[in-house]
């Protein structure tokens, strides 16, 4: 039997519907087909146009031209943005469910590139925390064990593209919601350099941690999305002046990169099996022409330095709500806005200064390594039923962000950073290996991602077991 056209990466379908292979309807319904079959059981995708207008816009890109990387490919959206015709909920009982009237910049860029949105993606609530849960559409949960969490805050994204649901999606990452999800999923998520994706629609320059950027099941199929996310916007001063272009060619299967591991910095708690899994998957550079040193930089200060920001950006977001709406947000996120609010000028510069000098840290170690790998997440998929994990290897987690710190910390250096498949532990839950390349080179590393990706068994892993 032919393979299924859900089945094939986003590059092969690519390349199949410009060579005429098969056609931008056949793919849609595949995927459409493979969305009735999975979406009731894990709850990725909670928002969908009909399945008409999905086919008849692919019936429309069968009849042009290819119009840009995407074209024809399904895709969905993180609802944290704008879709036209669907509702934008973000995961929360104050938002309205009368539908966008028009498009985000990520949809935008998306349907510019070709592709043709089926939905939406759940999220938890506002994009706060790594459990994709709310009240508005319940919980995600995760195609290798439907009683794990997908992890957040793209965990509907991780799930839908995990699950083959669709071949690609977008996310955010403030405190590694793309990096947490892709590793607790088994997928390819990367958070690029600030201003690699532009936010034309942003509300303030500072502190600037948040970022949207692709996801995929390959390396290869992530640059593909970035090709069609990436690019400067005249209302972004931030936003990097290079096209989309440099992401969409071919990914090499070797490299001479030199590969520092840090294992867990020294300075949070991992479970064995992951770290053990990751370094393994991190020594795979040898076999493809790297080199493998333990080294770590000195990043101290920067799990203090991101909750600071973090609080200024979560401030800025509570001011948004009356008094009423802000009652009926989830305990966690009342209280880390209440941080927020609680921050003096003089906490806020010094976190800038400290930023600062992480830069530096990471500019000057990457004088000498070309890449840093540590894991992406610091714990395999919980239960569905707990919001965080509590403790890990029998060590109290201070609070909601502490078993997350191997992607907090990365978060404020600025360096664009990706979670690519590691392993499976014994029982079949995936691990993802994080690799942070410096700031603006993004491009390198998806080229030593996608070297190291070459030599891994799990290439052709299984599929999930929903």
């Amino acid at each position: 039997m032919a393979q299924p056209l859900h089945d094939m990466t986003a590059v092969e379908l690519a390349h199949g519907i410009v060579a005429q292979d098969f056609s931008c309807v056949e793919v849609v319904s595949s995927h459409l087909d493979r969305i009735d079959e999975m979406n009731g059981s894990i709850n990725a995708i909670v928002s969908m146009r009909s399945r008409s207008e999905i086919v008849a816009d692919a019936a429309i890109a069968d009849s042009m031209e290819p119009i840009g990387p995407l074209h024809g490919l399904p895709v969905a959206i993180k609802d944290l943005d704008d879709v036209a015709g669907l509702p934008t909920r973000s995961g929360s009982l104050v938002t309205s469910d009368e539908p966008a009237s028009q498009d985000g910049y990520i949809a935008a860029q998306f349907r510019r590139a070709g592709a043709i949105i089926v939905g939406k993606t759940n999220t938890p609530e506002f994009g706060i925390g790594s459990q994709t849960f709310n009240r508005v559409f319940g919980a995600t949960r995760n195609p290798w064990n439907l009683s794990r969490t997908a992890g957040g805050s793209s965990g509907g994204a991780a799930a839908a593209i995990a699950a083959h649901m669709v071949p690609l999606s977008d996310g955010s990452d403030l405190g590694g919601s793309l990096r947490n999800p892709a590793a607790l999923c088994g997928i390819v998520g990367l958070r690029p350099s600030i201003g690699r994706v532009a936010e034309p629609d942003a509300v303030a320059l500072h502190p600037r941690l948040g970022v949207h950027g692709p996801m995929g099941r390959t390396v290869a199929d992530t640059a593909l999305c970035l090709s069609a996310l990436a690019g400067p916007h005249a209302f972004d001063p931030l936003s990097l002046p290079e096209s989309g272009d440099e992401f969409g060619g071919p990914l090499p299967v070797a490299t001479s990169a030199r590969l520092a591991w840090a294992g867990d910095l020294g300075l949070f708690t991992c479970e064995r099996d992951v770290l053990s899994i990751c370094e393994e998957a991190a020594r795979r550079i040898e076999l493809v022409g790297g080199t493998f040193t333990r080294a770590q930089p000195d990043l101290q200060d920067a799990m203090s330095t991101f909750r600071v920001l973090r609080g200024v950006d979560l401030n800025r977001l509570g001011r948004t709500f009356s008094m009423e709406s802000f009652l009926q947000l989830k305990d966690t996120m009342r209280e880390n806005i209440e941080y927020g609010r609680s921050l003096s000028v003089d906490d806020i510069l010094d976190a800038d200064a400290r930023r600062a000098d992480l830069h530096r840290t990471m500019a000057s170690f990457f004088d000498a390594y070309d890449v840093l790998a540590l894991p992406a997440a610091q714990v395999t998929p919980f239960p569905i039923e707990i919001e965080y994990p509590t403790e890990i290897e029998g060590v109290v987690m201070d609070d909601y962000l502490d078993w997350m710190s191997t992607a907090c910390i990365i978060t404020p250096t600025g360096c664009p950073a990706i979670s690519i498949p590691a392993g499976f532990t014994d029982d079949g839950l995936p691990v993802g290996l994080q690799l942070v390349a410096r700031v603006g080179c993004d491009r390198e590393l998806l080229e030593i991602a996608s070297a190291i990706e070459s030599a891994s068994p799990h290439r052709k892993a299984p599929q999930p077991v929903a």
